[in-house]
């Protein structure tokens, strides 16, 4: 290596440690970041929930939730009007097909894992001791239908 290419790997390396670590600040229109402190969670019966996007309340809106589901907490059978697709984040989620409840028939769903529920089909989830963090995208409304068979 000469002496001139040394100084420039030098100089590179002077700039690259002295840039290295400072943010420039980021363009909100282009790039939105909630750190998790800034979630807003709400108490739910079965689990909290977090609005990321949207509002599931409102017809034809695309939403992005998450929900803290608590532990040993099942839904009953149901179905929503539109599909709902679930990344599973944090613990284990439950799940089951059809109008029957059947808890013990559940399959486990762990981390990494995507699931798909098609618009009006009939299913359940739940948590057992570890509760689950699951993030929901959907359109609204994100509402339930009861479709139980006691």
């Amino acid at each position: 290596m000469t002496m001139k290419s040394a100084a420039k790997w030098t100089a590179a390396l002077v700039v690259f440690a002295t840039t290295a670590g400072t943010a420039s600040a980021l363009d909100p229109t282009a790039l939105r970041i909630i750190p998790p402190a800034d979630i807003k969670w709400n108490p739910g019966t079965l689990g909290d929930t977090a609005a990321l996007y949207g509002d599931s309340r409102k017809d034809g809106d695309l939403y992005v939730q998450l929900i803290k589901w608590h532990p040993n907490q099942s839904s009953r059978p149901h179905s929503h009007p539109h599909d709902r697709y679930i990344t599973v984040l944090q613990g284990t989620f439950w799940v089951n097909t059809g109008a029957k409840y059947d808890k013990a028939g559940m399959t486990p769903v762990k981390p990494g894992s995507w699931v798909f529920h098609p618009a009006n089909q009939i299913h359940y989830d739940g948590t057992r001791e570890d509760g689950a963090l699951i993030q929901v995208v959907g359109i609204g409304p994100g509402t339930s239908v009861d479709r139980e068979e006691k």
